[in-house]
């Protein structure tokens, strides 16, 4: 069964599913592409490595998963014979839990040419730890800027909701979802795919190098394959809202939407 929404189903967004969404992705993205490319090209899986900003002490995601461990004691003085002598206070210490920085591995694709080894176009999907403001937003906006800055070609698929887009000098688009396609030979320019929950998912061109066909990137396509390999049709609770929530509009027609599916 497909999913029940016309394009992004914002119930994958759940910390629950989205990292496994990701590499679903990925891998469906190489598997579509890689027919369309070979034998000029090939696809590579690489990974980025995050470290989360220890410093950041409002995000509980900073910290690892240390059992809390307790001290059980009696009392905090000892015991002395009933005389008229100073009595000896000791104080115990309190178990507590530090800010330690979490490596996270995130997985992207490089097109590049089989004898060169060079790297034609780069295919990111974001992340929260892109999204959010700590470290690992610093870090990829430098990988980010450097991409933008070389002759590679680069694909960024943003399919989250919360945080704070990747930026772009027109900062009066808005959207729930975003899919930017920038070819190396037309920068500063790009190709925004601005799109909403309510909206399919977008269809677009692969940049390669001039002279090459561009493949098809059939994200409609690859998306209803996912959901039906991870079997996320019975795995999904839709009776509960999704995470993050809705902004109130749009619950009141994901509840509708998901009332018609159960007719």
């Amino acid at each position: 069964m497909p999913s029940p929404f016309p394009g992004m189903d914002p119930y994958l967004e759940h910390p629950d599913f989205w990292q496994e969404t990701h590499h679903w992705l990925i891998i469906a993205i190489a598997d579509t592409i890689m027919p369309q490319i070979r034998p000029k090209y090939e696809v590579a899986i690489k990974q980025n490595i995050y470290k989360n900003d220890a410093n950041d002490y409002n995000n509980n995601s900073i910290l690892l998963s240390i059992p809390d461990v307790g001290i059980e004691h009696q009392s905090n003085t000892i015991n002395t014979p009933n005389r008229s002598v100073a009595i000896a206070t000791l104080t115990l210490p309190t178990t507590v839990k530090v800010p330690i920085p979490a490596k996270i591995t995130q997985t992207y694709l490089e097109v590049r040419e089989m004898t060169t080894k060079q790297v034609v176009t780069a295919i990111e999907i974001i992340s929260p730890v892109n999204k959010r403001n700590g470290e690992g937003r610093i870090t990829y906006l430098k990988k980010r800027q450097s991409i933008l800055g070389s002759s590679t070609n680069l694909v960024e698929i943003d399919l989250l909701r919360k945080w704070e887009s990747m930026p772009i000098l027109n900062n009066s688009i808005e959207s729930n979802y975003r899919i930017l396609v920038s070819p190396s030979k037309i920068r500063p320019f790009a190709e925004l795919y601005a799109f909403n929950l309510r909206d399919s998912l977008p269809i677009f061109p692969l940049p390669l190098r001039e002279e090459d066909v561009e493949p098809i990137l059939n994200l409609p396509e690859i998306f209803a394959g996912i959901y039906d390999r991870a079997g996320y049709d019975y795995r999904i609770d839709y009776d509960r809202e999704p995470v993050p929530t809705l902004a109130e509009e749009e619950q009141v027609w994901a509840t509708q939407l998901l009332q018609e599916r159960e007719v």
